[in-house]
């Protein structure tokens, strides 16, 4: 066939293949062009699942009548005018092609009335004519019968109920980011949604739920001209999927795998096996920062300084992460008087500056029921902090004391707890369950600890404390020589001040070759050049990620479970209460290093209404 010009019909039904994707993309296109008119108020209305109808009718600034044609044309738009104007926009839309293709494969209609006019104007995508219509302010766009024309297309739709989950998705995604918009949405002839204006966290617990915020954390930073806000779930709201995950750039709903790998790394040391976490952030930023114009469906986006973006995220996240609700007592319903001002608490709490732990016991030396090598192993992390309580037989009961048993036996626990002694967050041990659990008493009620699981804790956060810094390096007696590609031999050329510091001595051995003369010693035994290759490319893609920080990290995870207090092991009641202390006084101690709970908390209330008292 001979070189010719594709007629303009054509070309936008190859756009529509781009941009409409199925019923969601048209909803996204027309929701965010409502918002970018400064809608107060927006009404969704579909049918089937938007395949028969999507109308979404809108109070924003509307269309003047002579616009109304060009808004059905490639490339017409009022958002930008210039290269400048592209390179920080503001909107939601800029292509100007969105409403050109959906009028390709619909049967599309635009009623607008643009503030100055005495009444509104209506157009339909075929036949393209102007027609006095009635309508109060805003704008109406009705889509029906989506791929009329399409028949192909069409078959790959799925059921109804399909097509409206993806459409209730894209209208929650939108929902999220604007809570000063009242936003409804109904489904053949069904509301499904009605949102009132109002706060960011009305708005979060109207579409995510009571229970999300409750174990959620409140974020807020800021570093410069970049900020981060939100909600970041805990891991105990862990989802085996991704459903609950929203992520804003500049009000835009994102899926960056940058990100998504920041986000990933803060929750690495806290969350189990293959759970995702749950969160609704948003990042703020100059627009010159970011580049939203890479995908036709305007998902993706570009970050101009990517490294800053990954760290700032990942830092600001692991300093909320990192509090642990047991160091409070606002997170157990325990009002202590005696607790600091400004102590962070489990909840929807803001964390704008580092987590400062309670003040640590003594150090006490004594009895440690386990074996001799995990003695060692306790004795060793013991000794990151000098001033950091161990388990001892030495009662910590000074300020605690046991009222005497029968048999004046240790393990027997009749206590008397004074409720001025309640202070601790965490309370004072009553028992051991099984040699497994730990029973304690605050002023709320019960808390229950697995012993295994928080001394696990404690002792993986005191190892990387110890080794935080230059690691060791191990000279390797006979060099490592492999082969790498060209984009390696690149990045351990631009990095390799970086991985010098982390402990490798890398140099080229040749045109597509690398000679590794040094590790860090802690991981020496580990097979070198499947962990330099696995580094260079963590390097290349994530610059801001150390690869050698996650390896060493499953080390010392490693040895702190072989060094935990281990289960049927018999603790006296000095030795519980030192633990709980040292859980109040440890990041993160409200989950193992696999990602478990280490202690969970019922209430009076609970307790009452779990046995029916005041009924």
């Amino acid at each position: 066939m001979p070189i010719h010009l594709l007629p303009d019909h054509l070309i936008n039904q190859i756009a529509a293949g781009e941009v409409v994707e199925r019923p969601a993309s048209v909803l996204k296109e027309v929701l965010e062009n409502a918002m970018d008119a400064g809608a107060t108020a927006v009404e969704v209305l579909l049918e089937q699942g938007g395949v028969r109808r999507i109308r979404v009718a809108d109070d924003g600034c509307g269309i003047p009548r002579d616009e109304l044609p060009l808004a059905l044309e490639r490339h017409a738009t009022s958002k930008i005018a210039s290269l400048d104007d592209l390179e920080h926009v503001g909107t939601m839309g800029f292509r100007g092609e969105a409403l050109a293709a959906i009028a390709a494969v619909s049967r599309m209609s635009i009623t607008s009335r643009f503030d100055t006019e005495p009444h509104a104007w209506r157009i339909d995508a075929d036949p393209r004519e102007l027609a006095p219509a009635a309508l109060n302010h805003g704008s109406v766009v009705d889509v029906a019968d989506l791929y009329f024309n399409t028949p192909a297309r069409r078959k790959f739709l799925k059921s109804e109920g399909t097509e409206f989950a993806h459409c209730d998705d894209v209208f929650r995604r939108v929902a999220l980011a604007r809570p000063d918009v009242a936003l409804q949405l109904s489904h053949n002839g069904r509301v499904s949604h009605r949102l009132p204006s109002g706060t960011k966290e009305a708005r979060v617990r109207a579409l995510l739920g009571d229970d999300f915020l409750a174990a959620a954390r409140l974020v807020e930073a800021e570093s410069g001209l970049i900020r981060l806000s939100g909600y970041a779930s805990l891991p105990a709201y862990s989802r085996s999927s991704r459903d609950a995950q929203f992520f804003y750039v500049n009000g835009r709903f994102v899926r960056d795998k940058l990100v998504t790998h920041a986000i990933r790394e803060a929750y690495a040391d806290i969350l189990h096996g293959s759970r995702h976490p749950a969160y609704v952030l948003f990042l703020e930023l100059d627009p010159y920062g970011v580049d939203v114009n890479v995908h036709p469906a305007k998902i993706e986006v570009r970050f101009r300084d990517s490294r800053a973006i990954h760290q700032f995220v990942y830092h600001a996240l692991k300093r909320v992460l990192a509090v642990s609700g047991a160091g409070s007592s606002e997170s157990l319903g325990v009002r202590n008087e005696a607790e600091p001002a400004g102590l962070p608490s489990t909840g929807s709490t803001a964390y704008s500056t580092p987590y400062a732990p309670p003040a640590a016991l003594p150090p006490l030396q004594g009895r440690l029921a386990m074996e001799p090598a995990s003695r060692a192993y306790f004795e060793f992390a013991a000794s990151a902090r000098p001033d950091a309580p161990a388990f001892s037989s030495t009662s910590v009961a000074n300020t605690f004391n046991p009222r005497p048993s029968p048999a004046g036996n240790e393990s027997v626990n009749a206590y008397a707890l004074p409720a001025s002694d309640l202070a601790p967050p965490l309370g004072y041990a009553i028992a051991q369950l099984h040699g497994v659990y730990i029973l304690a008493q605050n002023e709320a009620g019960l808390i229950l600890v697995d012993m295994h699981a928080a001394h696990e804790r404690i002792l993986y956060e005191r190892l990387k404390t110890l080794l935080d810094g230059t690691p060791g390096v191990q000279r390797l007696l006979i060099p490592a020589v492999f082969g790498v590609g060209t984009k390696d031999m690149a990045s351990a050329e631009e990095h390799a001040e970086l991985l010098e510091r982390m402990g490798f001595e890398i140099a080229p051995a040749g045109p597509q070759e690398l000679a590794v003369r040094s590790v860090p010693a802690l991981l020496a035994t580990a097979p070198v050049s499947e962990l330099v290759r696995a580094l260079l490319a963590e390097l290349r893609d994530y610059p801001s990620t150390d690869v050698i920080t996650a390896r060493r990290n499953e080390l010392l995870a490693t040895m702190a479970c072989h060094g935990a207090v281990r289960a049927n092991r018999s603790l006296t009641i000095p030795e519980m209460n030192a633990l709980l202390r040292e859980m109040e006084a440890t990041e993160r101690a409200d989950q193992c290093n696999h990602g478990r709970p280490t202690w969970t908390a019922l209430t009076m209330t609970d307790l009452d209404r779990l046995f029916l008292r005041g009924r």
